[in-house]
């Protein structure tokens, strides 16, 4: 199953398992069952400290295995073949089973240890979901830590009749004891604060005790990265908070066009981003909400969803963007049952259906050459006379067979049934004609909108509410700089951001060391 490259790669991290793991297999007759047998042999193979068993446990699902301590009762199970973007889950579920310690905040980590059960939770994902390893290893860490916590891993393309009937059309879909939990990508803070309240408060109170920054980071994306690190290097007392690690690249798949590095994706340059700053003196706060933010006698104070208040000389806001919605009736209640922002992580639960595409800049066109290659038929809806994306990927549209795309239109309504998307309607902008694209999914893929609502009345924004900021990233308030999507500098590109925060942290360095003390 593992070439040899992948079982040296695995076994250089099984040398570090701790105690004895036993792996139960629950095998059944089909292709896949033979495939996570082959994969589980593998990597017993790999390490003396691994056993497989056979799992003969009724009513569970099949294939699927599970992975536990030696002696201790299984609390994950892996219903899917753990490759691709989850291989890693699986490494991590291995290591930290058998005593191996997480990275994880340890206040966190104590949070999760204290939580009352039984909290029995099934996780819904694609295995071409980059959103679903950091929900999937979080749930499997509070498993680790927790013995009243249970999770299941379930691969919903292997188990197509339990997406059906809960009617999942989007992935990662999470069920707490039956029931719906969350979806979208989480992190662990976040999973917890939503499972215990009085661990949000403790939290917030730690933070707010912390003492005044030189410069406060809000955001963690590329632009945010390049400026904590480069306002560490400086010996400036350098915190960072942000909701996501990582940012809005996460979202992206293949990235070509980053300077030296030929070839990455999202989450890998999110990770190596955030390894960069970590190498760093940089207080770290993550899984944390930034409400609003005032000015205060030394500097400027942020104020988070907890309640917390953290104080700095100098602010940089890089919080980025999110996806720009169309505001559309039925948009917003669709959201997940079939309206979509990731054709990557929501892609394969419309395979083989016929699904829309809205935007035809480089966005996307690319879903929907991506979307092209497992759905029946795609449509591409583009408010103008003619695609915008670059060249190469409009040659590649057009000799991409199933792939229909209609110009001059506004999208009017979308349309449910049964509680479902079943249809776009738009009008014809040439005509004035209504018409109606009948579909299973819709991605809207219309561009960004910043992240900057938070920043209220404090620094001037524009018409599209991106933060205005002059060559050297100032903002229209003393000591406070902006870098990356949030603001009003031109091309959202990966190294721009990268460049602007690192222009911005340079800039408050600068303010500082000319300002009084």
């Amino acid at each position: 199953m593992l070439d040899q490259q992948a079982k040296a790669q695995l076994q250089s991290y099984l040398n570090r398992l701790v105690a004895p793991i036993t792996i139960g297999f629950a095998a059944d007759d089909s292709e896949t069952s033979r495939q996570m047998d082959s994969l589980l042999k593998d990597i017993a193979s790999l390490s003396s400290k691994i056993v497989v068993k056979t799992d003969d446990s009724p009513d569970v699902r099949r294939p699927s295995f599970t992975i536990a301590r030696q002696g201790e009762m299984p609390r994950i199970r892996f219903a899917a073949m753990p490759m691709g973007h989850e291989f890693s889950s699986l490494i991590l579920a291995l290591l930290q089973a058998s005593g191996y310690p997480s990275r994880e905040d340890a206040a966190l980590q104590d949070s999760a240890r204290k939580l009352a059960g039984p909290l029995d939770f099934e996780v819904y994902i694609s295995l071409s979901c980059h959103n679903c390893p950091e929900v999937v290893q979080s749930l499997n860490l509070l498993a680790v830590l927790n013995p009243q916590v249970k999770v299941d891993v379930v691969d919903g393309s292997l188990f197509p009749d339990e997406v059906k009937a809960r009617r999942i059309m989007a992935v990662p879909t999470v069920y707490l004891n039956g029931g719906p939990f969350l979806s979208g990508r989480r992190e662990f803070g976040e999973i917890i604060s939503k499972l215990d309240a009085a661990s949000v408060q403790d939290r917030a109170e730690a933070l707010s005790a912390k003492a005044p920054f030189d410069v406060l980071v809000v955001g963690a994306g590329p632009a945010g990265a390049a400026a904590a690190v480069y306002s560490a290097r400086k010996g400036l007392r350098t915190g960072m908070v942000a909701e996501r690690l990582g940012g809005q690249v996460n979202e992206t798949a293949d990235i070509e066009n980053f300077i030296s590095v030929r070839k990455t994706d999202g989450t890998k340059l999110g990770a190596d981003l955030m390894a960069h700053v970590s190498s760093y003196d940089v207080d770290v706060m993550k899984a944390e909400r930034v409400r609003s933010v005032k000015p205060s006698e030394i500097g400027w104070t942020v104020e988070l969803e907890s309640g917390a208040e953290l104080r700095s000389r100098t602010l940089i806001a890089a919080t980025g963007a999110r996806w720009r919605k169309l505001e559309i009736p039925g948009e917003a209640e669709l959201t997940g049952k079939g309206v979509a922002y990731c054709p990557h992580c929501d892609g394969p639960l419309f395979r083989g259906k016929d699904v829309v595409v809205i935007g035809g800049g480089n966005s996307g066109v690319e879903a929907a050459i991506d979307l092209a290659g497992i759905c029946r038929s795609v449509t591409l809806l583009q408010r103008g006379p003619k695609l915008t994306a670059d060249e190469v990927l409009c040659r590649r549209l057009e000799q991409t067979a199933n792939i229909r795309a209609v110009f001059n239109t506004r999208v009017d309504r979308m349309e449910a049934s049964d509680g479902q998307l079943s249809a776009v309607h738009y009008e014809d902008r040439t005509s004035g004609e209504m018409r109606c694209v009948p579909a299973a999914g819709c991605f809207v893929q219309i561009g960004l909108r910043p992240n900057s609502e938070w920043v209220g009345d404090s620094v001037r924004k524009n018409e599209w509410n991106e933060i205005v900021v002059d060559a050297k990233c100032a903002a229209s308030a003393p000591g406070f700089f902006a870098a990356g999507d949030c603001t009003s500098v031109p091309y959202k590109q990966i190294a721009i951001a990268v460049g602007e925060g690192a222009k911005a942290a340079l800039s408050a360095f600068d303010y500082l060391i000319r300002s009084e003390s």
